[in-house]
C-alpha cells in the first residue's frame, strides 16, 4: 500500500511537534502537577478543624493502680473503683469539636508558599527549555529530511545517466568502435548508482521516521511533500548580529529557577529551628448510660438503653495557647540548611557551565554560517562547471575522442557537484539554526525566509 503523503511547512511541522510530542505534555502536566500543588500549599495554614461522633457498648469497671497503654492503645473506661468485677453494661457517646491552629511559626508556611511557588516557575521553564530544544529539534530533522530527499534525487539522476551511458557504450562496443572493456566498466557504475541510489533511500527513511516521531505521530512514516524554500535560497539575513540573552534564553531560565528554588528551600528549613505557637479549642459534649445511683450500696446505676446513652448530657469546652520548640532541632536544622546551600552552589556551577557552552557554540555558529555562505556562493559556479566539462566528455567520448576513464572523472564530478550543491543552501539553515539554539531566539531561525 501507497504511504500516504503529507505536505508540511517548517512552520506547521514545528507547531505539531511542539502540540504532539509526548515528552512534551509530560513536562505540561508536570506543571500542572506543581499549580495544584500550591493550592494545596496555601490551605495548609488554615486551622485545623475536627469534627467526631462516637458511640460505644461496654462495662465501666476502674482499678487503682500505674499502668501505660503499648503505643498509645488503651481502652478509656472511667468509673468508680469497686472491690469486685461487673459486667454491668450500658450505652456511652462523646461528641466532640477540635480546633488546632499554628498561628505562628516563623513565617514558615508563608516560606513553604514561597518554595512551591518557585517549584512552579521552575517546571514552567522546564516546560519552555523543552519546547524550545523540541523546535530546534524538529527544525533540523526537517532539514535533514529535505537534504536526504535531494540525496536521492541526485543518486536517481546519476543512475539514469549511467544507464543511458551505458546503452551509448554498449552500443559502441558492438560495432567495434570502443573496446569490451568499457561495456564492462559501465556496468560497474551501473550497479554502484545503484547501490548509492538504495543507501540513500534507506537514509531517507531513517530521516522520515525521526521527523514522524518529532511531530508525534503514532501512524508509520509518512512520505513528507517538505517546503524545497531551504535548498535553493539563502536566509534573508543570515549575518543578522545577535547575542545571548541570559535573561531570556529558555535554556538558561531554567537552570536560574533551580537556583532559586534551592535558596527558597534553604530559607524554609531555617524555620523548622524556631519554635511554634498553636491555638487550640476543644468542644466536647458526652452521655453515659451509667448515673449515679440514690442507694449507697449500689455506687452505680445502669440503662441498657441505647438512646438514654448516647444523649449528651454532660458538656466541656478547653481553650489555650500552645508553643513547642525541639531545641535539638537547631543543630540538625543547621546542616540541613549548609547542604542545600551546597546544593546551590553545585547548581550555580552548572548554570555557569551551561552559560560558557551556549557562548562558545554563539561564536561558533558565526563561523559556521560564514564558511556555509562562502560554500553556498561557491556551488553554483561548481555544477555549472562540472555540467559543462561533463558536456563536453559526453560529446568527445561518442566521437571516440575521449576515454572511458575521462568520461567517468567527467560523470564523478558532475554528481559530486550537484551534491555539493543542494547540502550548501542547508548547510546556511542548519548553521543558522544552530545560531537561534545557541542564543535562545528561535525566532532568529524561523523569521529569516
Amino acid at each position: 500500500m501507497a504511504q500516504q503523503k503529507v505536505t508540511l511547512s517548517m512552520r506547521d511541522a514545528v507547531q505539531l511537534g511542539v502540540e504532539n510530542y509526548p515528552a512534551i505534555k509530560a513536562k505540561q502536566n508536570q506543571v500542572n502537577s506543581s499549580k495544584a500543588y500550591l493550592k494545596e500549599t496555601r490551605t495548609e495554614y488554615l486551622p485545623d478543624l475536627n469534627f467526631s461522633a462516637q458511640n460505644a457498648y461496654g462495662t465501666i469497671n476502674g482499678q487503682n493502680g500505674p499502668l501505660v497503654g503499648y503505643r498509645g492503645l488503651a481502652v478509656s473506661s472511667s468509673g468508680p473503683a469497686l472491690n469486685h468485677q461487673n459486667w454491668n453494661a450500658a450505652f456511652g457517646a462523646l461528641y466532640l469539636t477540635n480546633v488546632n491552629w499554628d498561628f505562628f511559626a516563623f513565617g514558615r508556611a508563608a516560606e513553604r508558599i514561597k518554595v512551591q511557588k518557585r517549584v512552579v516557575d521552575r517546571d514552567e521553564a522546564d516546560l519552555g527549555q523543552q519546547q524550545f530544544q523540541h523546535k530546534i529539534r524538529v527544525a533540523a530533522a526537517y532539514l535533514n529530511v529535505l537534504a536526504a530527499q535531494r540525496l536521492v534525487k541526485v543518486q536517481q539522476d546519476n543512475l539514469n545517466r549511467t544507464l543511458e551511458i551505458r546503452r551509448v557504450i554498449v552500443a559502441r562496443v558492438k560495432n567495434g568502435l570502443n573496446p569490451g572493456v568499457d561495456s564492462s566498466l559501465a556496468n560497474t557504475e551501473v550497479s554502484n548508482a545503484k547501490i548509492q541510489l538504495t543507501n540513500a533511500q534507506t537514509n531517507e527513511q531513517e530521516q522520515v521516521n525521526q521527523l514522524s516521531q518529532y511531530l508525534g505521530y503514532n501512524t508509520p512514516p509518512l512520505d513528507f511533500v517538505l517546503d524545497s524554500t531551504f535548498l535553493v535560497k539563502n536566509p534573508s539575513a543570515p549575518g543578522k548580529p545577535s547575542q545571548i540573552n541570559e535573561q531570556n534564553h529558555p535554556v538558561l531560565q531554567f537552570y536560574r529557577n533551580r537556583i532559586q528554588v534551592s535558596d527558597e528551600q534553604a530559607r524554609y528549613q531555617k524555620t523548622f529551628a524556631l519554635p511554634t505557637f498553636s491555638f487550640i479549642g476543644t468542644f466536647q459534649g458526652r452521655g453515659s448510660g451509667f448515673t449515679l445511683a440514690p442507694a449507697i450500696n449500689t455506687p452505680v446505676a445502669y440503662s441498657a438503653d441505647y438512646f438514654r446513652g448516647v444523649e449528651p448530657t454532660r458538656f466541656n469546652y478547653l481553650i489555650g495557647i500552645a508553643t513547642s520548640w525541639n531545641f535539638t532541632s537547631l543543630f540538625r536544622t543547621r546542616y540541613q540548611v549548609q547542604s542545600q546551600k551546597f546544593t546551590s552552589l553545585q547548581y550555580q556551577d552548572e548554570y555557569d557551565l551551561v552559560n560558557q557552552q551556549l557562548r562558545n557554540q554563539q561564536v561558533l555558529a558565526e563561523t559556521r554560517i560564514s564558511n556555509a555562505l562562502k560554500n553556498a556562493q561557491e556551488a553554483p559556479v561548481q555544477i555549472r562547471s562540472a555540467n559543462e566539462a561533463y558536456l563536453q566528455k559526453v560529446t568527445l567520448y561518442r566521437n571516440g575522442l575521449a576515454t572511458i576513464t575521462d568520461f567517468q572523472q567527467a560523470l564523478y564530478t558532475l554528481y559530486r557537484a550537484e551534491t555539493n550543491n543542494y547540502i550548501a543552501y542547508n548547510n546556511v539553515w542548519q548553521a543558522l539554526l544552530f545560531k537561534a539554539a545557541s542564543t535562545g531566539d528561535f525566532d532568529l531561525f524561523i523569521n529569516n525566509f
